[in-house]
Formats: structure tokens, C-alpha cells, sequence
């Protein structure tokens, strides 16, 4: 495998970090990366992602005919990469970049592609994702909120749970029943929903970090156009299915992961314990040692998937092995940082002893929930081991 860049890309590498270095927004003392549940913080999220997108750096690889660039992966890699050595913010517009946009760009019609993928990339429109139900969440295919197509609209009925930035989602891309009667993985379709159409409510849910992220979605008699399906009619969980991919795509990704790495190294350097800095602690240092290597190990495993892309061979079932390994990993490395604080650990945000803006004992609790979310790590050990191992399948009563 060859790490090292061409002079073209090593110029372009030189661009991207000379832009960031002028155009940087100030960072707030106890920001946290995706972190927008604030009305302050949703408006400078949109404004930065904009900017991005006007310089050219947003989902550089998409056709320019939506919006994009058509340039190759490693423009796009050199940017990502350039983002986490300057600790830049996150983009508030992930969902629909890395989830519905390529979706659509694969599957969606040239109307569907056409008034949706530029609004995706500018922020002017920002998705969720309606998939989980009350009682179907592992077991997606059970789910029952319904669509009943009377002439050339769907009218849908039902609930969502655990729906990300629900709150102020302007677009919801939502499997629903669409066929009762049919084997479950058969009767399901694949709507796209304007969050502001009549008959949806939207209940924020509080997790235990205090924090509403996630949201219930009520749906009550929605009227939604036929022409926002995607794909065939009673064929949405192959179209969920292309989602869910790139999902685990984006919740494995080591952008994250590279970034709260940086933040531990500097807490470890600079937080006293027995009067001198925790990093000389013997035993501190070998566990932050384990993790760095843990993070470069993901990091060369991003790398050998992009050299796949890049010769056009299947990513297999890269996108479980990555979104298991790096989902646990984030963890881990936040229960460092507050064994690290010892009794400074459970300080949050608002108390004045509180390290980093309290964001560590938060960050413990946020992390546990993205090993849930996205198909938990049980869910991706049995697709490694079935798919990708071609081990019997797990016995299921």
C-alpha cells in the first residue's frame, strides 16, 4: 500500500490547510463535535458547512451535475484529514451527505436527485433518518407504520423513535408498510417526507446526558406525493439496506475518533494527579498508548478501504467491521479520560472544577448510545461472522 501523496495532491493538501488556518471558526470552550442541539449552535453549523461547500469541500466526489465536483476520493480524504489535524467543527448536514445523497444519487430519480441533492450540500435543508419503531429496532423489517397509497399520494400512519435532529430536520427518509399482507422484508417502501407537512409531531426525547438529540416522530394521516418514493414500490429494504451501509460507513468513521484522541493527549498532559502531569504516570501512558495504536490501526483500515475504492473492488462488509470496532473504540477512549480525572471524572458541563467544559462524562454516556445506534455490535457480529466469515447462522428461537 502506498501512503505517500502525488505533488498534485500534495499541493491541494497545502490549499485545504492554508483555507482552514484563514476561515476557522472560534471553538466554544465546551464544544463537542456534532454536538447541535442548540438554536445558536443549528445556525453557526449551517453557516459553516455553506462556507465549506463555497470553497469547494463538501462531498467533492458527488457528479457536478447535483452539486459536487466528480473528483476522486483522495481530494475528499485530503480534506477530512486536513479537518481533524485543525480540529475543525463537524458538519451539521452529515446525515444527508453521507446517508440520503448517495442513496439518492444511486437509486433516486433525476427529479428527486436534482431538487434534493444541492440544498443537502448548502445546509439549506438539513435530513433525519425514520427508521426504529417501538418494538422494531434490531428486527427493522417488523416495522408498522403504514402508507396507503390512494391515487397519487401516500398517506401514512405511525410513530418513530430514536430519531436524530428530529427537531429541526426540514426532511425525514422513511421506510414505511406499504403492503400488509406481504413477507415483512417485501411490503416495506422507502418515502422521502417533508418534516413540515401537516400531521407530523415531533416529542424530543431527553437522554441521560440531559441533552434531547433524539426525538419521537408521530405521523397522522401525512399526505405525501408518490413522486417522493425511491425505488419500486414494496422494494424499500433494498434502499434501506444501501442506506444502513452508508450509515455504518459514517458512524465508523475515524474522523471522530482521531479528534477525541487529540483531546485525551492534551488532558493527559495537562491534568495534575500526585502533583506532576497524568501522562508520566506509568500505567497512563500504556493505556494511552493502546488506544493510539487502536486509532492508527482504523485509521490504515480507512486507508485499505479507500485503496478498494480506488481499484473498484467490493467493500464487503468493511463498513460492520469499521462501524464495531470504532463505535467501542470512541467509548473506550472517553472512559480513559475519566479514570484520568478520578474524581474530577463525573464533573459536567456547568460546574466550575469541571475539565474541558465537562464534555467527558458526557461524551461516556453519547458514545455508549452510537454502539446502539446504526445496528448494535451484537447485529454487526453476526453479519462478520455470516457474511463475511461464512459461519452457520446464530440459532433464533
Amino acid at each position: 500500500m502506498d501512503l505517500s501523496y502525488s505533488p498534485e495532491e500534495h499541493a491541494f493538501q497545502r490549499e485545504v490547510r492554508g483555507w482552514l488556518a484563514r476561515n476557522m471558526p472560534k471553538r466554544e470552550p465546551d464544544e463537542r463535535p456534532l454536538d447541535f442541539h442548540d438554536p445558536r449552535r443549528i445556525a453557526r453549523g449551517k453557516g459553516w458547512q455553506r462556507k465549506l461547500y463555497e470553497a469547494g469541500y463538501v462531498a467533492m466526489g458527488w457528479p457536478r451535475d447535483y452539486g459536487g465536483q466528480g473528483a476522486d476520493v483522495m481530494r475528499q480524504t485530503i480534506v477530512n484529514e486536513e479537518m481533524v489535524r485543525a480540529r475543525a467543527p463537524g458538519l451539521i448536514g452529515l446525515m444527508g451527505i453521507q446517508m440520503v445523497g448517495p442513496t439518492l444519487i444511486a437509486h433516486g430519480t433525476e427529479q428527486q436527485r436534482r431538487r434534493h441533492l444541492p440544498p443537502i450540500l448548502t445546509a439549506e435543508e438539513i435530513w433525519c433518518q425514520g427508521y426504529s419503531e417501538p418494538g422494531s429496532g434490531s428486527d427493522l423489517a417488523s416495522l408498522r407504520t403504514r402508507a396507503e397509497l390512494r391515487g397519487d399520494e401516500f398517506v401514512v400512519n405511525g410513530q418513530k423513535v430514536w430519531t436524530s435532529n428530529a427537531q429541526f430536520a426540514d426532511w425525514i427518509f422513511c421506510l414505511v408498510r406499504t403492503d400488509p399482507d406481504a413477507p415483512k422484508h417485501r411490503g416495506i417502501s422507502y418515502l422521502l417526507i417533508d418534516m413540515k407537512s401537516p400531521g407530523i409531531t415531533v416529542r424530543p426525547l431527553v437522554q441521560m446526558t440531559g441533552d434531547a438529540g433524539f426525538n419521537e416522530v408521530f405521523f397522522e394521516d401525512v399526505r405525501v406525493p408518490r413522486a417522493n418514493l425511491v425505488g419500486g414500490l414494496n422494494d424499500g429494504w433494498t434502499i434501506a439496506n444501501a442506506t444502513l451501509f452508508h450509515e455504518r460507513n459514517m458512524l465508523g468513521s475515524t474522523t471522530r475518533t482521531q479528534q477525541v484522541l487529540q483531546g485525551l493527549l492534551r488532558l493527559a498532559r495537562t491534568h495534575g494527579r500526585a502533583g506532576r502531569p497524568a501522562s508520566a504516570d506509568p500505567a497512563i501512558r500504556r493505556r494511552l498508548a493502546d488506544l493510539a495504536i487502536r486509532v492508527e490501526t482504523m485509521k490504515l483500515e480507512a486507508y485499505r478501504q479507500l485503496t478498494d475504492t480506488l481499484r473498484g473492488r467490493s467493500p464487503g462488509i468493511a463498513a460492520s467491521v469499521s462501524k464495531l470496532v470504532t463505535t467501542e473504540l470512541n467509548h473506550d477512549l472517553a472512559e480513559a479520560a475519566l479514570d484520568i480525572l478520578g474524581s474530577y471524572g463525573p464533573l459536567a458541563r456547568g460546574n466550575r472544577r469541571a475539565r474541558d467544559g465537562g464534555t467527558w462524562p458526557v461524551d461516556f454516556m453519547f458514545t455508549l448510545g452510537l454502539i446502539i445506534g446504526g445496528g448494535t455490535s451484537q447485529i454487526q457480529k453476526n453479519i462478520i461472522a455470516e457474511r463475511g466469515l461464512a459461519m452457520p447462522r446464530e440459532l433464533r428461537a
